[in-house]
């Protein structure tokens, strides 16, 4: 069994980018789609290596002989179907490695049940990022040039101006899904400018001077940002 070689399921939102730094780190990756379009951009990309199977049966898991890779990295967009493939994939192989990608607490928790030996937590990711900015920021840079270069999600720090839309707003009351970003903190200015997760349950009121934590695609972040400069009504 080579260490290089990995056996990745999902060529969807995090899976490409996944597939494709793994393949620049000199990785073989084979890659496993359930869905027709992800698994002929898979091909599209490179990945001659690529499967079209339903992940949901064991015959078609069994057939892939993942016991025979250095790790299963589990990316599948629908986030049940991960955690069905983590547990179908645990009962079927003891002794595999399997990692796999998790984007809120409560899944990350039945991902953890499910078997998997390592999660990547989104929000864990984020965080350790936004530690970084506010204590580390020679740090920083380098991992920002390195996220920059792979692709992918990114992160935005972003200044409530005066007269922005989002003044007097509570955070549990914008609807940030439209705009294809996550909210993942704040930095209250009422609350002496420390840096606070959403996740922590507090309904912080934005004011003028506040700022957002966001993570999506940088092109989405950049629009975002430009919209919440909009002023009220």
């Amino acid at each position: 069994m080579s260490a290089k070689n990995i056996l990745l399921f999902g060529y969807g939102t995090h899976g490409r980018f996944i597939a494709k730094g793994l393949h620049e780190d000199g990785f073989r990756v084979k890659v496993i789609e359930s869905t027709l379009d992800f698994y002929t951009k898979a091909k599209e990309d490179g990945f001659e290596d690529a499967l079209h199977i339903d992940v949901t049966q064991d015959e078609d898991l069994k057939a892939l002989k993942p016991d025979t890779y250095a790790q299963i990295v589990c990316m599948m967009d629908d986030e049940h179907l991960n955690v069905f493939l983590t547990l179908s994939l645990r009962s079927l192989y003891t002794e595999c490695y399997i990692l796999s990608l998790s984007d809120s607490i409560n899944t990350t928790k039945k991902l953890q049940m499910a078997g998997a030996n390592k999660v990547i937590d989104l929000y864990e990711v984020s965080a350790n990022k936004i530690h970084n900015i506010l204590n580390r920021p020679v740090a920083t840079k380098l991992l920002e040039k390195f996220f920059t270069e792979k692709g992918g999600i990114s992160f935005q720090e972003i200044l409530i101006p005066e007269d922005s839309f989002l003044i007097g707003m509570r955070s549990d009351e914008i609807d940030f899904s439209p705009f294809g970003v996550l909210l993942v903190g704040m930095i209250d200015e009422e609350l002496g400018h420390a840096f606070i997760f959403i996740t922590a349950g507090i309904n912080h009121k934005i004011d003028v001077g506040d700022t957002i934590v966001c993570i999506g695609d940088k092109e989405k972040l950049e629009v975002f940002e430009e919209e919440i400069k909009k002023r009220r009504n």
